[in-house]
């Protein structure tokens, strides 16, 4: 049997569920379980670059710590575009709509690659610049660079990869991203320390080794997944001939999708600023408030894949005229991270100083980082809440209000509060900033989603479409 018979028998005659009909808890999961997976996987890049460079150099692990911040920076632009076309793949998949999806999804993978090809050569010419901002020393501030000029200059890959996950979410299929994202872990784990150390015939890169170990990652899995696309095995399929780039539909898709970027930007940033006030304080609460986001960023994704989920059944019961079915799939999903979240946040307190150990073995930091899980670990149930009603907005088409949220709850509230708490009752008054920047997020979400003007922003009614889209009657028409 060859590859590519293979690969026919893991990606063909999986089994459908329908996100339209039926019951919720069923797709929620089918939807929601393989994005857990993914998102850890997704995981997995970051801390085998920082393992294997760790090992490699001080200089060079310093050098990657500078350079995520740019890459989720450029990561949050790709996911913005990415979000565009999965809400109109998924309103136009549950208007039963294939011909007008295939595209949506065409013209998404077209203007996602000329936005990373732009943004990359950009990108190569002014990351020196932008690293020396940060003040590190020449030495670190050269070995970034060099990483990001090779990231920079294969962006289309990381691009492209997004933009498959998200269109084939957005058909309703997260499974098969599930198995292509386990498919570029592997590679670049293997990869890693074969090119970071040189080796065998491998050549000694260094931390240019972890760049091109990356993007050869990516480079391979979108192969496969435009493949899968254009064969129209799984998901939603792309057609050559659909992808003659439209003006008024890249216009469509920044304006969805550059919300989406912004909303994922403005929680990297908030995280970032609230480090000018931390860092007022002693190492040990410097320490203690990065254990804390990494515990933070650990338990909310069942949160974050969740809202994907809930993304999906919006956007595909918004385009079915089903809105009752997409309002009681966001209430269900928020009803059972509330439950769930706030159960682990509440357990996390009895074991706060065990696990804060895990980190560290300093008493100081341990003492600050119990401090933070015992003020922000029962509210993790309020994060989840916001999360949730979040992707019904994003899958209703209302990717603006879903940035608002985050920029109410993370600029508008918690930066006020953090500075003034701070001033106030020392780090503690940081820590109860999370307290209430979640609590005011999750209250503004449920009462901004019961007005119901998500309803009727139904996208697949629009009528955009190209000249070279012959339109097949549907039973929507």
């Amino acid at each position: 049997m060859t590859v590519r018979d293979h690969l026919e028998r893991m990606f063909l005659d999986r089994e459908e569920v329908d996100l339209t009909s039926g019951g919720i808890v069923t797709p929620l999961l089918y939807l929601s379980i393989p994005l857990i997976i993914t998102n850890v996987l997704q995981t997995a890049y970051n801390v085998a670059d920082t393992f294997w460079l760790g090992r490699y150099g001080t200089t060079e692990v310093a050098a990657i710590s500078f350079a995520f911040p740019i890459v989720f920076l450029l990561i949050s632009v790709a996911m913005g575009l990415s979000v565009a076309g999965s809400i109109l793949v998924a309103q136009y998949i549950g208007a039963d709509r294939e011909s007008d999806a295939e595209y949506a999804a065409s013209q998404t993978v077209v203007f996602s690659i000329i936005g990373a090809l732009a943004i990359g050569v950009g990108g190569y010419f002014v990351v020196e610049d932008l690293l020396a901002l940060f003040g590190a020393e020449p030495a670190v501030v050269a070995a970034a660079t060099s990483y990001m000029r090779i990231y920079s200059l294969g962006l289309v890959f990381v691009f492209g990869f997004f933009m498959f996950i998200s269109l084939m979410r957005g058909y309703g299929d997260t499974v098969t991203p599930m198995l292509i994202m386990l498919v570029s872990v592997v590679i670049n784990i293997v990869l890693d320390p074969l090119v970071i150390f040189g080796v065998g015939p491998f050549p000694e890169l260094g931390i240019a080794g972890a760049a091109y170990a990356t993007i050869f990652a990516r480079a391979v899995t979108l192969v496969l997944g435009l493949w899968l696309m254009f064969r129209g095995y799984r998901g939603v399929r792309i057609r050559l001939s659909q992808m003659v780039p439209d003006l008024s539909y890249g216009w469509k898709l920044v304006r969805l999708g550059l919300p989406a970027s912004v909303e994922g930007a403005s929680r990297a940033l908030s995280i970032t600023l609230l480090l000018f006030i931390v860092a007022l304080f002693s190492t040990p609460v410097v320490a203690a408030y990065g254990i804390g986001t990494r515990i933070l960023s650990v338990i909310i994704l069942p949160a974050v894949a969740l809202s994907q989920g809930v993304e999906t059944m919006t956007g595909q019961n918004i385009g079915a005229g089903n809105p009752d079915r997409a309002a009681a799939a966001n209430r269900f999903a928020a009803l059972v991270l509330f439950v769930s979240l706030t159960t682990v946040g509440l357990l996390s307190t009895l074991v706060a100083e065990p696990l804060v150990a895990l980190f560290t073995n300093d008493p100081a930091v341990v003492d600050a980082g119990a401090n933070f899980l015992y003020f922000v670990a029962p509210t993790f149930g309020l994060f989840g809440v916001m999360y949730t009603y979040m992707g019904g907005f994003r899958g209703a088409g209302m990717t603006m209000t879903a940035a608002g949220l985050v920029i109410v709850a993370f600029g508008v509230v918690q930066l006020p509060v953090a500075w003034l708490g701070a001033s106030v009752l020392g780090p503690t008054g940081i820590w109860l900033s999370f307290v209430v920047s979640h609590l005011v997020g999750a209250l503004v979400a449920i009462g901004w989603f019961r007005r119901g003007t998500w309803r009727t922003d139904d996208l697949a009614g629009d009528s955009i479409r190209g000249p070279s889209l012959e339109r097949e009657p549907s039973s929507s028409d």
